[in-house]
């Protein structure tokens, strides 16, 4: 799906936190999914980011917005609208 927005297309606005996980000894982890939140503006999905980070319970949390395509079921690439902290690579995402 493309990016571009149209008119009949649902958009979402995700607040989605990440945890670490540690996999060995030494400290290394990888970074899990913590919470997702889907809100109706951006302005809270980018508030509940903010909340959430500065909360210390999650090492990172992006803020994003997706349209969807409501007779296709098709998302587009995310559009972040805050990365705070330890946050994965876009690829990965």
């Amino acid at each position: 799906m493309q990016d571009s927005h149209r008119a009949s297309d649902k958009l979402h606005y995700i607040c989605q936190t990440y945890t670490e996980k540690k996999t060995n000894p030494q400290g290394q982890g990888v970074l899990e999914i913590g919470k997702q939140f889907q809100y109706t503006s951006a302005f809270e999905a980018e508030g509940r980011a903010e909340r959430e980070f500065r909360s210390k319970l999650c090492v990172g949390a992006d803020a994003y917005m997706v349209s969807e395509d409501p007779e296709t079921g098709e998302v587009s690439t995310p559009t972040f609208l805050a990365r705070l902290g330890h946050v994965p690579e876009f690829e990965a995402f």
